[in-house]
């Protein structure tokens, strides 16, 4: 019905008449993505048939923008650091590529935190992005910058990364639908940083998208030949599906209470599925959840199969140079001298700390693998577990620093291996985003994007910002 061109000039407007009050895109390739799109429309002024199309190029003509920390040829990856400020992509991260021979037209870059560690996307190279909702609120970290624009309408399908939550969190706070994929299913090349040792058995590479439906396409062509291992075919029947339920993490010293309003939302959900699927919703209470911050600290601290030790952050900070020293950069930082953000060089300085108590690590890495047992046992073939998505709708700029820990209720689920959907359910009463994480055990995703297809008919899914 429409143009390639004009559906790319339509999303480029958007991007020009929005981002000055996000800051979500940090740099764009609008001249690039324009003659892609001119080129799109030629192919289908004299190409083969439709049907022949749409198998070779299954995002044919499809606008997407790209997580700055994923290198994507021409364009910056700094992850924010600024040792990194004139680094610029020569070539394409393996998802990028697939997205792009898949006829996906990449508009630009968005922003993430520094070196994608923590729950706010602010940095010192690009500064703060802004929640499209109420601009005074985080967009989440550190896949932010894809969480805001397509919350603001300003692109289809974002690319986004997920090590304690980077999906999920921006999906959440945003209003729009992300999807942690199964552990290794995903390559993760071509970003920085990239895992190494235990932790590329925790980092992610996911979808976002305002749309359920979107997730899945998206998803296939991601996961390249490792799709196979997913079981995107199987037909999925809802009313078979065990639905277990659990509405906090049990009562974590260094979490905050799960607010009320999110409570009411899940408990919404519970409602619907049992009066309309005519289900039973499992109310379970698995202790070890309790624990998911310190589970997680010590399983991403932890050596790997060959002993090999877990990157360093303060080397990373370093990109290359010299480590950088927390509590030098902290002096720095109080004086305004520093060039790192105050919540990477708090993270500098813990990282330290978790690996004063070694024998403590052990039983947290001891009780991370009994967790995951318990968790497969509980999941099965056929289970689906609802979980609130973080204990605030959210916050205002800044807080995270006074509440750093918040991110374990999705953290956990990296260090579990498991897939999970976040799925928008609305807004609350103050105009920001509700929503739901949906949890299933490994390689069964289809259970978990089925679900977040239903939820989105009965709950409405993505609202547009302003339109409440």
């Amino acid at each position: 019905q429409v143009t390639c061109i004009e559906v790319v000039e339509a999303y480029v407007e958007r991007i020009k008449e929005v981002n000055p009050l996000i800051n979500a895109v940090v740099k764009d390739r609008f001249e690039e993505a324009l003659q892609e799109a001119r080129q799109v429309d030629k192919l289908l002024s004299e190409g083969p048939g439709d049907d022949c199309l749409e198998e070779k190029f299954p995002l044919l003509g499809v606008p997407i923008t790209v997580k700055e920390a994923f290198s994507l040829y021409g364009m910056p990856n700094t992850s924010g650091l600024v040792n990194r400020r004139n680094v610029i992509a020569t070539s394409d991260a393996t998802v990028v590529s697939r997205l792009k021979q898949a006829g996906a037209i990449p508009l630009g870059v968005t922003n993430c935190s520094e070196l994608c560690m923590w729950y706010e996307s602010s940095n010192r190279v690009y500064g703060r992005t802004n929640n499209p909702y109420d601009l005074q609120r985080i967009v989440g970290g550190s896949s932010g910058g894809e969480g805001s624009v397509l919350a603001a309408a300003c692109s289809v399908v974002g690319v986004g990364s997920d090590i304690g939550g980077s999906i999920r969190m921006p999906a959440f706070f945003n209003g729009v639908f992300g999807h942690k994929p199964t552990t290794g299913v995903v390559p993760n090349d071509g970003q920085f940083p990239n895992a190494h040792g235990v932790r590329t058995s925790y980092l992610c590479t996911g979808p976002m998208c305002r749309y359920a439906e979107d997730l899945e396409p998206v998803l296939r062509v991601m996961a390249g030949p490792g799709v196979s291992k997913l079981k995107l075919n199987e037909k999925v029947s809802l009313e078979k599906i065990k639905f277990h339920c659990m509405d906090h993490d049990g009562g974590s010293i260094f979490v905050s209470p799960v607010d009320k309003e999110i409570l009411q939302a899940q408990k919404k959900v519970v409602e619907h599925l049992e009066s309309d699927l005519g289900v039973r919703v499992q109310r379970v209470a698995i202790h070890k959840m309790k624990y998911s911050f310190e589970i997680w600290s010590a399983m991403m601290s932890s050596k790997d199969s060959e002993g090999q030790e877990a990157q360093r952050f303060t080397d990373l900070l370093g990109d290359h140079g010299k480590p950088v020293w927390p509590l030098w950069e902290l002096m720095k930082w109080l004086v305004g001298m520093s060039s790192h953000t105050l919540p990477a060089i708090a993270l500098g300085l813990t990282e330290k700390l978790v690996n004063l108590n070694l024998s403590g690590k052990a039983k947290l890495v001891s009780m991370g693998k009994s967790l995951q047992e318990e968790m497969e046992a509980l999941l099965g073939p056929d289970g689906v577990l609802l979980y609130p998505s973080h204990p605030t709708i959210a916050p205002k700029h800044h807080s995270p620093i006074c509440k750093p820990f918040n991110f374990a209720y999705t953290a956990i689920f990296n260090v579990l291996g498991l897939p999970v959907t976040q799925c928008p359910l609305g807004l609350g009463s103050e105009g920001l985003p509700l929503g739901i994480q949906l949890v299933a055990a490994a390689y069964n995703d289809h259970l978990t994007l089925a679900v977040a297809r239903y939820l989105e008919k009965a709950f409405g899914g993505w609202v547009l910002p302003g339109k409440v």
